[in-house]
């Protein structure tokens, strides 16, 4: 009697040798995933990191206003949006507005923004600002 060797089984029953491809199909497609996301994670960290702000001040006006006078800087050529809040002696929020900063020829500009509020105000700051 004739004893087969695993290479003749392995043509027999058709079992072939395991195939690598889809595996490197994984990894590149991991690899491409995560070059993607990097790409898209630095460009809007580098958009939003082209706003700056600087509080110079606020008036209470009466019991129902705050003006907020504020510095903002930009690349010129770009708009943006600012966020102003006002608060009361708890610090409590109690007016905020949502504000556009239009593009400038210079790099900086200051603002003045009157914000309602529903009590009266013992402060009024700039929460954020972004590139629209």
């Amino acid at each position: 009697m004739r004893v087969t060797t695993q290479a003749e089984l392995d043509d027999r029953y058709g079992r072939t040798k395991r195939s690598t491809t889809r595996l490197w199909i994984g990894i590149a497609a991991i690899i491409g995933l995560v070059a993607v996301v990097g790409i898209g994670w630095t460009v809007v960290q580098k958009s939003r990191a082209n706003v700056g702000f600087d509080d110079l001040g606020f008036e209470v006006v009466d019991s129902g206003h705050v003006d907020v006078h504020y510095r903002v800087t930009i690349p010129t050529d770009d708009e943006a949006v600012c966020v102003i809040e006002a608060l009361d002696e708890s610090f409590a929020k109690v007016g905020w507005e949502i504000v556009d900063v239009p593009e400038s020829d210079s790099l900086s500009s200051e603002h003045s923004t009157t914000v309602r509020t529903v009590d009266t105000a013992t402060t009024g700051h700039v929460v954020s600002c972004f590139v629209r």
